[in-house]
């Protein structure tokens, strides 16, 4: 096979994952403008959403720290297909409830086989694609999320409005069907890491994950990124409605917009990683994120076109620091640990997004008016995480390189 045709067929592997990705991530962002059709027609409280929308991250946490301890005993293609299809049922099962209880029992399910989908996924990349080209392989992958805000947010609220709030987990069904269905037939076998993994305990499996520093570097940094992130995430929309005199219908254009930038961006981003080094390009990226953390967080009101552009700003440079980073971070591991390695990775993703967010909520208020207070706090916040990250992602090395 020349290296064009080889190209060429990592490239359309990296399509599919990446449509996998987006399902997944589809599957979570969605909820969030169902609200308020689901507090009317459930008739749940915001706290009871709340417990719906954090259900899923919850479940994602639990289930990629049992994962680690046995993903990498197992064909990269075949967890993939077992996982997904749990996630694929689960989100049907969304679908098919009949009120608050058993939803909140499938958003809980669909958690726990959607957190360690990106896992597989991550883990699949970092042993097919050769390091000097994982940096633009990982740019695809994570476009997924600017796929996810394009569709996802847009196109739920349309399903949504013209039918109910089942109309697009339904929608998520029919192509988790499909797309299982593709990678059963396209992908090939992942497992060259079963030659070099041995069995043992489960303490074995944590000794050797988390014995290595270089390991805890990594974990360090993506821990720290995360809340750095969700800190400020989860409370944009909130904030431009109460604060920046947004309507909520104005709300899907801050998402449409923003994530057609990124789409562009994180695999010019990729590529920047690539030429430059993964780390350089992520310390200058998120060194230029702490203006739109700051903006974000201490916007006026403005007009809706303002706002639209500081959106556009912040998931450029915020969301694009996860390129480069997730590239460093699956390149600090061996591939005999890489599925374990990156299943507690993605654990700790989500309990730390779910911390990050609880903790602003215990620093927020709100005026009597109804403006959200302290958010700029919260900004101050995420700015000092990201500093912190920064300095960590010097401490993040090659598995196959020496330690300094």
């Amino acid at each position: 096979m020349t290296i064009e045709q080889n190209e060429f067929r990592e490239s359309r592997l990296l399509i599919l994952l990446a449509a996998v990705q987006v399902t997944h991530i589809m599957d979570f962002m969605v909820m969030m403008p169902l609200g308020p059709q689901l507090m009317r027609v459930l008739h749940v409280t915001p706290h009871d959403f709340g417990l719906l929308v954090s259900a899923y991250t919850f479940g994602a946490a639990a289930s990629g720290f049992v994962a680690a301890f046995h993903i990498d005993r197992f064909d990269r293609k075949t967890a993939l297909l077992g996982i997904y299809a749990g996630f694929t049922i689960t989100t049907l099962l969304c679908a098919l409830a009949p009120g608050f209880w058993t939803l909140l029992a499938a958003r809980t399910a669909a958690g726990v086989f959607g957190g360690i989908v990106g896992a597989v996924v991550y883990a699949i990349v970092g042993d097919l694609v050769p390091e000097e080209r994982r940096g633009t392989a990982m740019g695809i992958i994570s476009a997924a999320f600017s796929l996810s805000a394009i569709a996802g947010v847009p196109l739920g609220l349309f399903l949504a409005n013209h039918f109910d709030w089942r109309a697009p987990f339904a929608l998520l069904t029919a192509t988790g069907v499909i797309l299982w269905l593709f990678c059963w037939r396209a992908l090939p076998r992942v497992d060259r890491h079963l030659g070099a993994h041995r069995g043992g305990s489960v303490l074995d499996q944590l000794h050797a994950v988390f014995s290595q520093r270089n390991h805890l570097s990594a974990f360090a940094l993506i821990a720290t990124l995360m809340f750095a992130g969700f800190s400020v995430i989860p409370f944009i929309s909130p904030y431009a409605v109460a604060n920046v005199g947004l309507k909520e219908t104005d709300l899907p254009y801050l998402y449409l917009a923003g994530g057609l930038a990124t789409l562009f961006t994180s695999r010019w981003i990729g590529r920047l990683s690539d030429r430059h080094g993964k780390r350089r390009v992520f310390r200058v990226v998120a060194t230029i994120s702490i203006v739109p953390l700051l903006i974000t967080t201490n916007l006026p009101p403005v007009p809706v076109p303002v706002a639209i552009a500081a959106s556009v700003i912040f998931m450029v440079f915020v969301s694009g620091r996860f390129v480069p980073v997730m590239a460093l971070v699956t390149s600090s591991v061996t591939p005999r640990l890489r599925g374990s390695f990156l299943a507690f990775n993605s654990s700790i993703q989500q309990l730390f997004a779910g911390l990050a967010a609880y903790s602003a909520g215990l620093i927020m208020g709100r005026a009597p008016d109804g403006r959200i207070t302290y958010y700029w706090a919260v900004g101050l916040l995420a700015v000092t995480a990201t500093i912190v990250c920064i300095w960590l992602a010097g401490r993040v090395r090659p598995a196959a390189s020496p330690p300094p």
